[in-house]
Order: structure tokens, then sequence, then C-alpha cells
């Protein structure tokens, strides 16, 4: 066995060659992070190889600057590795206890980690190929909390310009109202506009469901208004609509190349009632591979939902919390899902129900009902079969 530990950065990467046993062939050199860097890399490799030797490399899960010699490795059909920087750190600290940290060193610390985990899976060509979906998820995932903070701040603007307004509409985010806004962002805008363009203005924004009455309502209400006179808050609420409605059509886009991402996968977990193919999507995107996990305790330590555990002693931890120490990307995924399986499904219903009664809190019952989804998605990804409700 040949082992070769890779510490990826930005512009170079640190690389070290050993034997199984602990022969240094090949001691730390750098290479560049372009391609004349990746192939002077295989050719050391295969300098230090004999084909009847088995090889190992390692990387650790570095974000961006790992992918591109990740896909070289994998396209020239060496068994990559890529590790948990946690994991990796805390092996550094058990083979010293001096305090060094440097590029080498991490090198050094990878190969040696590669020969002692024998339980390492290599990462496939699946995997890689996930990342795409991965990056839209994540991307999309981004994207919504940005327009979630948008929103924060028109509810906000309103509260200054037109309070009244809130409690005259079922809500301040939707079509009509952002019409409204962006042509009349105020309540001495809306009090001064002429009747009839406020009337076609509503009636044309939501479809026919507002018309001449709530455009007389609002304007009434406007005038009574408490709201102050801020142009700056004004234009500050006519930009953020139209920041938002951007998103929205980002965001639109976004899912659509997600959509027929899902379409080629033909997963069937989107076959579970209530698991819209958003969600399906970022699950699938944050494990990758299923064929990594050798059990859905495996996955549910990977999302970081399995419970910690502390014994020292006599004393022992009564009551643990989940670990979070996994993609809580995926965790997100996860606890969104199950709300939504939970309320569509008889028998994630039913199992939800029982939790409660057994006088657990919601969050936690939930985190039950998670466990149960996993152990389902896990299941079925590993049969390919469809969804079969057990009611």
């Amino acid at each position: 066995m040949v082992s070769v530990g890779i510490d990826v950065s930005k512009d170079k990467h640190d690389c070290f060659i050993q034997s199984a046993e602990g022969e240094v062939l090949m001691d730390v050199f750098t290479i560049s992070n372009n391609m004349d860097g990746f192939h002077t890399l295989l050719e050391k490799i295969r300098v230090c190889v004999s084909h009847h030797d088995k090889i190992k490399v390692g990387l650790e899960a570095t974000g961006h600057y790992s992918y591109n010699l990740l896909g070289f490795l994998l396209d020239n059909g060496l068994p990559t590795y890529v590790l948990n920087p946690l994991r990796t750190n805390l092996y550094r600290k058990s083979l010293s206890l001096r305090k060094t940290k440097t590029d080498r060193v991490d090198a050094r610390t990878i190969a040696s980690m590669l020969l002692s985990d024998v339980g390492l899976k290599p990462y496939t060509d699946t995997a890689y190929r996930n990342e795409e979906l991965k990056s839209l998820t994540r991307y999309r995932f981004d994207k919504v909390k940005e327009r979630a903070k948008l929103k924060s701040s028109i509810a906000r603007l309103v509260c200054i310009l037109f309070p009244e307004l809130e409690t005259l509409v079922s809500s301040l985010h939707i079509a009509s109202v952002y019409s409204l806004l962006e042509e009349f962002p105020g309540a001495n805008q809306v009090a001064a506009a002429h009747l009839t363009r406020l009337k076609a203005l509503l009636e044309t924004a939501s479809k026919g469901r507002y018309k001449r009455n709530m455009a007389l309502e609002i304007r009434d209400a406007a005038r009574n208004s408490i709201g102050s006179w801020m142009p700056a808050k004004s234009l500050e609420l006519q930009h953020t609509i139209r920041l938002i409605r951007e998103l929205d059509n980002e965001i639109a886009e976004i899912e659509e190349q997600i959509q027929s991402l899902m379409i080629e996968l033909d997963s069937p977990i989107t076959t579970i009632p209530g698991l819209g193919f958003r969600m399906a999507a970022m699950i699938l995107a944050e494990v990758g591979d299923f064929t990594r996990f050798a059990s859905p305790d495996k996955l549910l330590a990977y999302a970081g939902m399995s419970p910690s555990t502390y014994q020292s002693g006599q004393l022992k931890n009564c009551y643990p919390h989940i670990e979070k120490r996994g993609s809580r990307y995926l965790r997100y995924a996860l606890y969104n899902a199950t709300k939504y399986v939970c309320h569509w499904d008889p028998t994630f219903a039913a199992y939800l129900a029982k939790k409660r009664a057994e006088g657990k809190h919601y969050n936690i019952a939930l985190s039950h009902a998670a466990k149960k989804l996993v152990r389902l998605v896990f299941a079925m990804e590993k049969s390919r079969q469809p969804y079969c409700s057990a009611t």
C-alpha cells in the first residue's frame, strides 16, 4: 500500500508519499495549483508505485480549493479519499504533544491517517458529479435567505411609513401590496393618489381580488395614518421591492435547473408524500453517494443528528443533545422535509403524534421523525423502490 497525503491551499498543494511500512518514498514537495503541477504530482506518484501496489490518495475537504485537483485525480483513476478536517486535526494532535501545524505537517498527517484508518470510504465519481446539484441547492439556499432578510426590511419600512396597511391585507408579501408600495411608497403618497388609479393598480396586481372597496379602504386608512413622511425610507422601500423581485426571478431560474437535474437522477425519494423536489434535491446533493454509508446511523451522524455522549466515572448525560457537527444544509433539509412529510403522510403523522403523546416537546418529537425519515430515505436509495405507505 502506498499512501499520498495532499494539503490543499489556494495557489499550491503540499504532497507527501509513504509506504505502508512507514518508509518515505517522496518527502514533502510542493506543486502549483495548475495543470503542470497536477501532472508533476501524477508523475511522482507513478515513480513511487509499482504495478502490484495499491494506492490511496487523501486530501481534506477544503471547499472549492480542492475541487479541480479532486476531479483530476478521479479522472486518472486514483482512489481518492476526502477527509473531514476535524478528524485530521484530532489525529494530528494525537501524534504529538507539540503545538505544530504547517502545510508540510498536514500532508504527512493525511498520509499517515490513510494507512491507519481502514474504515475510510473512497470518494466516488458519482459524488463528484453530484457537486453540480450541491452547488445549485446551496446557491438557492443563500438566495432564499437573502430574500428573507429583505422581506424583514419591508415589514420594518411599512411599520414606519404606513403601519395600518398590514391590518388591511392578508400579507405584506403579495404582488398587489408590492405593486402598491412600489408606486406609492408611504401613507402620504397613497392618500394623495387618485382613486381610479389606485383601484386599477390593485385590481390588476391582485388579478381581480381587490376592487374599488379595497382601494377606498386603503386610501381612507392612509389619510388617517400615523405613518411618517420620510422620502429616504420611501426610496429604500422601492429599491427593496425591486431587489426582492429580482431575487424571485433568480430563484425561479435556479429551481428550474435543479428540477432538470432531479429528472435525470430519477430518485425514488421524490415519491414520499410531502417531500418536494427542492428538499429532496438538497438531501441528495449533501449526501452525494449513498454507498459511502454502511448504515442509516452513519448517515445520521454525517447530518450531525446523532445524540452526543458524555460519560466520565459516575457522571452521565441524561439529556443528550444532537451533535450538530455534520452538514448544516443536510440537517436543514431533513428537518424541513420532515415537517411536510408528517403533515401529508399518515404513517409519519401517527409517529409524530405518538412521540408527542409520550410528553416530548414538538422539536424533540420532530427530531425523532427526522431520524425515521433518514432511515426511509437510506432504504429507498439502496433499493431504488418507490415509496409505499404502511397504511
